[in-house]
C-alpha cells in the first residue's frame, strides 16, 4: 500500500495513477476516512486518560469525593467501550479503503488501457522457416503419448493435465537445470509450501476471497493455494527487520501453482497455455529503495538468458499501466513463439514477467530495513517468472519439433533428461 501522509500530499497524482491502471478509487473518500478515524482515536485516547486520572484519584480520595468519581467512572466505562466499537469500524473501513489503492506507475510505463497498448521494445531469436507444416504442442503430445487432458478432466476436471514419460523427465529436468543456474547468480534456492494464510496473500497484493478471487481457498480455514511462490516467498520476512549490509536477499523459489480463472477455452487458450494448476520457478528480491531499478534489469536480464539458453525465439514487452495489476510499479513480459497460436500460423505469447513493486507490497507484509545509521523505512520487493513449466514445455515442444514428428531437447538441458530426443 502507499503511505497515507504521501497520498495526502500527492491526492491528484495518486488519483491518476491509479485511473491509468483502472483501478479508479475515491481518494476524498479515503481522506475523510482517514479524518474519522484519527478523531475518534484522539477521543478513544482523552478517554482512557481520563479514566487512568480518575483511577489515581480514587486511591487518596476522600470519603464524599467517591461517589462522583465512581459515578463518573461507569459513565466513562460505558462512553470509552462505544467510542472505541465507533474506531475499530472507523478504523477497519480505512483500511479496507487502503487496500484498494494501487501502487503508482513508474514514469516510463507505456499509458494504456490493456494489453493491446503493450509496447514490444526488443525481439531476440529468429523464428525458423520449417519445411513443412509445424503442429501445435497438443498434437506433438497426442501423436507421442505425451499428455492426458482427458483423464485428468475425469479425476480433477478441465484445464488439469497429466505429464506422461519422457514429458514428466524434462519437466523435472527444467526446474533442476534452472535452480542451478540461479544459484549461480547468488540466488537460494527455497522450496515453498504451497498453501498460504489469507493476510500473506492480501500483503502480497492478491485477493483470496470473494467474486473477484482468482485463488483456491481451503474451507473453514484461513489459508488458500498459492497462485505463485511470489506470495510465500514475499510472506518469508512479514514483520521483519532486515539489516541494510544483508541487502539485496535473492530467492529461487520452487512450488506449484494454482490460479482459479482459466480463461478463455479458445485457440489462445489451448492446451498447456492456461490451466490451473503448473509448476513455477519464481525469483523474488528484498533490497533497497536505491537497488530496485538495478535488480529489475538482473531480473529481465536472467529470464532472457534462460530462453537464450534454450534457444527460443523471444519478444520483450513493456507492460501499459492498464495492464500492471495493483502492485506493480513497472513490468515486463517475455512473449515466446508458440506455432500453435493463431491457427496454426505462429504467434507470441508471454511465458515469464517481472515486476518491481517497490515498497508496495512491504508496506503490507511490515516488511522493513534498519540503515547503517539505525533508521528504518520498508524495503523494495520485485518478483520474476524464472521459468513457468506449463508454458515452457509448450515453447520447447513447438519450436524443437522434427518433421517426423520428434521433439529435439535444448543441449543444455540433455545432461538432466539422459536423452536428446523425444519420439
Amino acid at each position: 500500500m502507499l503511505d497515507i501522509k504521501f497520498i495526502r500530499e500527492n491526492a491528484q497524482a495518486v488519483s491518476l495513477h491509479a485511473e491509468q491502471k483502472r483501478m479508479p478509487f475515491d481518494v476524498d473518500v479515503l481522506l475523510a476516512l482517514d479524518d474519522r478515524r484519527l478523531s475518534l482515536l484522539k477521543r478513544v485516547e482523552e478517554l482512557r486518560k481520563e479514566r487512568n486520572e480518575i483511577a489515581d484519584r480514587m486511591k487518596s480520595a476522600l470519603p464524599d469525593e467517591r461517589p462522583h468519581l465512581i459515578e463518573r467512572g461507569k459513565a466513562l466505562k460505558d462512553e470509552l467501550a462505544a467510542s472505541e466499537k465507533s474506531f475499530e469500524d472507523a478504523d477497519k473501513a480505512f483500511k479496507d479503503a487502503m487496500l484498494k489503492v494501487p501502487n503508482l506507475n513508474h514514469p516510463e510505463a507505456p499509458v494504456g488501457a490493456s494489453d493491446a497498448d503493450n509496447k514490444v521494445i526488443d525481439t531476440v531469436g529468429e523464428v525458423a522457416s520449417l519445411p513443412f507444416q509445424p503442429k501445435s504442442h497438443v498434437e506433438l503430445a497426442e501423436a507421442l503419448d505425451l499428455i492426458d487432458f482427458e483423464r485428468a478432466s475425469k479425476v480433477t476436471g478441465a484445464k488439469f493435465y497429466f505429464l506422461k514419460g519422457k514429458l514428466a523427465l524434462l519437466e523435472q529436468a527444467l526446474i533442476t537445470w534452472t535452480v542451478r543456474e540461479m544459484a549461480a547468480e547468488g540466488y537460494t534456492p527455497m522450496s515453498s509450501p504451497d498453501l498460504a494464510r489469507d493476510e500473506v496473500l492480501v500483503g502480497t497484493g492478491f485477493n483470496p476471497r470473494g467474486p473477484e478471487a482468482q485463488i483456491y481457498s481451503i474451507e473453514n480455514s484461513d489459508l488458500s493455494l498459492i497462485g505463485t511462490s511470489e506470495i510465500t516467498l514475499g510472506g518469508y520476512h512479514k514483520d521483519e527487520i532486515l539489516d541494510e549490509a544483508s541487502l539485496p536477499i535473492k530467492y529461487a523459489g520452487i512450488s506449484h501453482c494454482y490460479r482459479t480463472e482459466a480463461g478463455a477455452y479458445g485457440r489462445e487458450s489451448y492446451g498447456l497455455y492456461r490451466v490451473h494448476q503448473f509448476s513455477k520457478v519464481e525469483l523474488f528480491v528484498f533490497c533497497t529503495p536505491q537497488q530496485s531499478d538495478a535488480m529489475h534489469i538482473e531480473l529481465r536480464r536472467l529470464e532472457e538468458r534462460i530462453f537464450q539458453k534454450l534457444g527460443i525465439p523471444y519478444q520483450v514487452v513493456d507492460i501499459c499501466t492498464g495492464d500492471l495489476g495493483g502492485p506493480a510499479y513497472r513490468k515486463y513480459d517475455l512473449e515466446g513463439w508458440m506455432w500453435g497460436r493463431n491457427e496454426g500460423k505462429g504467434g507470441y505469447g508471454e511465458i515469464t514477467s517481472t515486476s518491481n513493486c517497490t515498497d508496495y507490497q512491504a508496506r503490507r507484509l511490515n516488511v522493513r530495513i534498519r540503515r547503517k545509521d539505525g533508521t528504518l523505512e520498508y524495503a523494495h520487493t520485485l518478483n520474476g517468472t524464472a521459468i513457468s513449466l506449463a508454458r515452457a514445455l509448450i515453447v520447447i515442444m513447438e519450436n524443437n519439433q522434427q518433421a517426423d514428428g520428434s521433439i529435439k531437447i535444448p543441449e543444455v538441458l540433455v545432461p538432466f533428461t539422459g536423452f536428446d530426443t523425444i519420439g
